[in-house]
């Protein structure tokens, strides 16, 4: 049976750098991928400038093209933090989702929008029916897996799980690249890699290398798990 698959990221491009691979992979098996953006309001962030809308519609345009939706809540970057009220605007996401497998940012980040987004992601994935009115239906996914964000953020992951996405890493990395030529405000070249995408390729060929495969993403189980992703 299709699967739910829920991908959670602070940015509009936590995902899509982290875990685009899987979630192709996801996508060619027909489950329903979701990726939700708890940063939509860019507005206060100077490469948006006066584009933060175009980005977030650009956003969910591009996700689409490859069988991705995207959904932002409102939170805008550095001024939201873990309290009653983001638990909730993320726990009715979740309800409304209803997640069978989800992704989470790992929670040791140089980036505090990744170390909110974590925290937050990891108490409604569990708990979300607690900040819901009584009888309101929730769906707790019954795995949850933890990715990293690469370098220059991500502070002490050691992964156990890692997935061979050799075959998705055309589409992966131009995912990527689309989005980073929508926030320059440029057309997108296939033939040339910026820096998050030659970031993305080293991580995936030395995950790669550690799995013995050409490219490789790695994330971490929640808790024990049979490893039976899709």
């Amino acid at each position: 049976m299709a699967k739910t698959i829920l991908g959670i990221g602070a940015h509009y491009d936590d995902c899509p750098f982290g875990i685009p691979g899987i979630l192709l992979k996801a996508i060619r098996k027909n489950h329903r991928v979701i990726i939700l953006s708890l940063i939509g309001d860019y507005s206060n962030w100077k490469p948006a400038q006066d584009r933060a809308q175009k980005i977030v519609d650009g956003t969910i345009e591009i996700c689409k093209d490859y069988g991705a939706e995207m959904r932002f809540l409102d939170f805008a970057s550095i001024n939201y933090e873990v309290n009653e009220q983001t638990k909730r605007a993320v726990a009715e996401a979740i309800a409304d989702i209803k997640p069978d497998v989800a992704f989470m940012l790992w929670p040791h980040d140089h980036h505090h929008d990744h170390v909110v987004a974590s925290e937050l992601s990891e108490i409604c994935l569990r708990h979300g029916d607690r900040m819901l009115a009584v009888g309101t239906p929730f769906k707790r996914p019954r795995q949850i897996y933890l990715y990293d964000n690469g370098p220059r953020h991500t502070i002490g992951f050691e992964p156990d799980t890692f997935v061979n996405v050799s075959d998705e890493w055309p589409q992966a990395i131009d995912w990527l690249g689309r989005l980073m030529a929508l926030v320059r405000n440029e057309p997108y070249d296939p033939n040339k890699h910026d820096g998050a995408q030659r970031a993305k390729e080293t991580l995936a060929m030395y995950r790669g290398n550690t799995a013995g495969v050409r490219y490789a993403e790695a994330i971490r189980a929640s808790t024990a798990y049979v490893q039976e992703l899709f």
